[in-house]
């Protein structure tokens, strides 16, 4: 659908917002390359494949370019991270701020400047994006001098002719891309085809390098540098929306408010079984295998019930060894769940059907006595988690979980 929104200085950008069948659970922003426009096969093909699952995507035409007002020439680096901005107010006033922001080649290096002063923000790609945008006034070599001398230039770029003025390289050259993504606090991910011989693969190798972790590399392997195969476009989609899944608010719910000591469990959209888990603090997923027609994005629910106990015994065994002095430097916990039949079991309840059983392993580590590794056993026997999974559990089913209610 189209959506013009107006920039800074007034002038009317023209944008198309691809929306998923049913409400987005989260928003993206596409930045173009230098001089290209909203409508290029990468941007088009990444467009739909995050609108197939679940993500709406604005992708506009920078200004003075495509559809958009302004003039070209007045414009630098800055004014695109101004229009990126504006994009991502009004996109925030229509629906909701964008937490992905995609950029190819200098759209890259704009959303890499432009998300620094965006909270909301999550999660940042580059496509073939350069690390120092000096990069861009060395391709317009041979007309330097003459912008130098007489402040601008007439320049053929991609098989069009544009106006360059002298404060375009002023800009280009005083921005410092690296210091900025030093202290980048973002998910990023950087993609790049080994072969670009406009953008040299050694510029995402320096970002990456910058960048703090959460950070992933991918390699667009053949592809060209503006992704004119269907291809490489479809392929770059495909990894986009995959990993920007981790990042990403779940079922468009950001702002909600969970109660302390609540677990939620919410089913994605579009998918078998991917499920968020969420509590006041934290936000993890849940899932199953693929060989179980899942995505496996996470734990299984008995993987869930594993990690539960496991974590309990090692942080039960942790605090005994802290208060009683005991050198404890470590603990490993390794767990199995399966299911045998009843009279296999000597110490069970049940004679008949299959149960439950959980095996664990506990590994202790640190200049410990016999006694005190006795000890720590049977200590970690007194888990919480431990005894709640060995004794009688009601669970009921209620419309509406009142935590007021005793």
């Amino acid at each position: 659908m189209r959506f013009d929104f107006p920039n800074a200085s007034g002038d009317t950008l023209s944008g198309k917002l691809e929306l998923p069948r049913d409400e987005p659970r989260a928003f993206a922003l596409f930045a173009h390359c230098f001089t290209c426009s909203k409508d290029v096969i990468a941007a088009h093909a990444i467009s739909k494949a995050l609108a197939s699952a679940g993500i709406g995507v604005l992708r506009f035409d920078f200004t003075g370019l495509g559809n958009s007002q302004g003039d070209f020439s007045n414009t630098n680096f800055s004014s695109n991270v101004d229009d990126l901005r504006s994009a991502c107010d009004h996109l925030g006033e229509k629906y909701r701020m964008p937490e992905l922001l995609i950029g190819h080649s200098l759209g890259g290096a704009a959303v890499l400047k432009a998300a620094l002063d965006l909270e909301e923000v999550r999660a940042v790609v580059t496509i073939a994006a350069p690390s120092e945008l000096s990069h861009l006034s060395d391709m317009l070599e041979s007309k330097n001098e003459t912008i130098e001398r007489e402040g601008q230039a007439r320049v053929n770029l991609a098989g069009r002719t544009f106006t360059v003025k002298k404060q375009l390289l002023e800009d280009l050259r005083q921005t410092e891309l690296l210091k900025g993504v030093e202290g980048f606090r973002k998910a990023l991910l950087v993609m790049h085809a080994p072969h670009d011989d406009t953008v040299s693969i050694e510029h995402a190798g320096r970002i990456f390098q910058a960048a703090k972790h959460p950070k992933s590399f991918v390699s667009l392997d053949s592809a060209d540098h503006l992704l004119t195969r269907d291809f490489d476009g479809r392929y770059a989609a495909k990894v986009i929306a995959a990993w920007a899944d981790r990042y990403l608010s779940p079922s468009g719910r950001e702002n909600e408010e969970i109660p302390k000591k609540t677990v939620v469990v919410r089913s994605r959209q579009q998918t078998k079984f991917t499920q968020d888990v969420l509590t006041a603090d934290h936000h993890v997923l849940a899932d199953e295998p693929r060989s179980v027609k899942g995505n496996n994005l996470g734990m299984n629910p008995y993987e869930f019930v594993l990690a539960g106990l496991g974590a309990c015994t090692s942080m039960t065994l942790r605090m005994y060894a802290d208060r009683k002095d005991i050198p404890l430097a470590g603990v490993e916990v390794r767990l199995q769940h399966d299911k045998i039949h009843a009279e296999d079991c000597k110490n069970c309840q049940s004679t008949s059907g299959k149960i439950d059983r959980i095996r664990k392993s506990i590994h202790l580590s640190g200049e410990l006595s016999d006694e005190q590794r006795e000890r720590l056993y049977e200590i970690a026997e007194k888990c919480p988690v431990n005894k709640t999974l060995q004794s009688e559990t009601i669970i009921e089913r209620r419309d509406k979980l009142d935590l007021d209610e005793e």
